[in-house]
């Protein structure tokens, strides 16, 4: 299975910003746990980052045909991004979303979602595993 991982803006600082609810791993931590799970799990894995919503549609629309499935941590486009939700029905990939924190938990304006309209899934909270739970529930799609 051919999985592109998406990952919004501000995620390229996993580290650096807001330690006391992301932690002190990087994003290259990240992105080498991500590759050891789509490994284990036997997918094929492709990360891509971008802190510019306009390039994040870009790489979805270029997802079509070429992809099985999609994860996607869209970050602060989670609670603001009608183009993302529009790029990820367009395509109609099985998709994931996922976010490190407990976005629930968080301010109110972070319960809102509108990416999740066109996910089957989400993983929030469970840090870094939340990647390996989406890769699971693509494989089992």
């Amino acid at each position: 299975m051919r999985i592109l991982v998406i990952n919004g803006p501000n995620l390229n600082l996993l580290g650096i910003r807001e330690t006391n609810i992301y932690g002190s791993q990087t994003y290259e931590d990240l992105l080498a746990y991500i590759q050891s799970a789509g490994a284990e799990l036997g997918a094929q894995i492709t990360c891509f980052q971008s802190n510019h919503e306009g390039v994040i549609v870009d790489k979805i629309q270029s997802a079509l045909e070429t992809f099985d499935g999609i994860i996607i941590n869209p970050a602060a486009y989670t609670h603001t991004s009608v183009a993302i939700l529009d790029a990820l029905k367009a395509v109609a990939l099985p998709t994931v979303e996922v976010h490190l924190s407990d976005v629930c938990a968080r301010e109110d304006f972070r319960k809102i979602s509108f990416i999740r309209h066109a996910c089957l899934a989400t993983f929030s909270g469970h840090g870094f595993a939340g990647y390996r739970m989406a890769i699971e529930k693509l494989m089992e799609k």
